[in-house]
């Protein structure tokens, strides 16, 4: 049950601001008795109350009164003490990953065979898109079929986010599709692609119906090789990642062909 503790008040001042509303204008004693407050503790909840903007008080009568403001007007105050706070907190956030970026640099590469597999929708995407950030040149995306357990826009605009990133740290990108899967896009991934990444010279997509499966390739020496449902081969089942660079080269090599005879996209 929701209470105004989980907006940040103690419990005593709670129960100070609680009682306030009941009483009306009040004294500091009074209002002591009233919510159970220790009269000891009671001047200083009042205080800080008052720095929450949550009473207003009566300095010139003796002995000082307090009156609460309004509850809609004092639950916006607290709402957005809360807001700065989470703000402040997630920009204070972003400034230790920023420093932990450059510390934690990733050893070298290993150059062992190393897969790791996905299953279900939510995992096959993160997954896909953890891979996405990785790259450091080249990323080859093709996509044949959309999947049709997925929310397709935002998947999308997910993959269009990622690949806008790889873009701006020097990362070139090829994405072949095939007619129906650029048929499934929204229009808004379609405006995306139009102003943003259209305009990319690192930055090429072509259509080709001579296309199976759906796959990406990165750096040349990692495959992800999504996965059909045996049961219903149009649905995504899952996802395989695969670190070989003799495999992805031989998967490039099926690739390039298709992709010198496919058609750029205009959309």
């Amino acid at each position: 049950m929701a209470s105004l503790r989980d907006l940040g008040l103690s419990e005593y001042e709670a129960r100070a601001y609680r009682a306030l509303l009941n009483t009306g204008p009040t004294t500091a004693k009074e209002l002591s008795r009233a919510s159970d407050v220790p009269m000891g503790r009671i001047y200083d909840v009042l205080n800080s109350i008052e720095q929450y903007n949550l009473v207003r008080s009566q300095t010139a009568s003796r002995p000082k009164k307090y009156v609460a403001v309004e509850p809609a007007t004092a639950l916006d105050r607290l709402l957005d003490d809360k807001k700065r706070e989470l703000e402040e907190k997630a920009d204070q956030y972003a400034s230790i990953v920023d420093e932990l970026a450059d510390e934690l640099d990733a050893a070298e590469p290993v150059e062992d065979q190393f897969w790791t597999a996905a299953v279900g929708p939510e995992e096959t995407i993160d997954l896909l898109l953890e891979r996405l950030a990785a790259a450091d040149d080249h990323i080859v995306m093709v996509s044949a079929d959309p999947a049709p357990q997925w929310d397709l826009q935002t998947v999308s605009e997910q993959v269009n986010a990622q690949l806008e990133d790889a873009l701006d740290r020097g990362v070139s990108v090829d994405l072949l599709l095939t007619r129906e899967m650029v048929a499934s896009l929204s229009e808004d991934v379609g405006k995306r692609y139009r102003e943003t990444l259209q305009q990319r010279s690192d930055f090429d997509v072509r259509t080709n119906d001579d296309v199976t499966g759906s796959f990406n390739i990165i750096d040349g020496v990692e495959v992800c090789i999504q996965v059909p449902n045996p049961l219903a081969s149009s649905e995504a089942f899952g996802m395989i990642d695969l670190k070989d660079p003799e495999f992805a080269a031989n998967v490039h090599k099926e690739f390039a062909p298709r992709w010198d005879e496919a058609e750029p996209l205009e959309f």
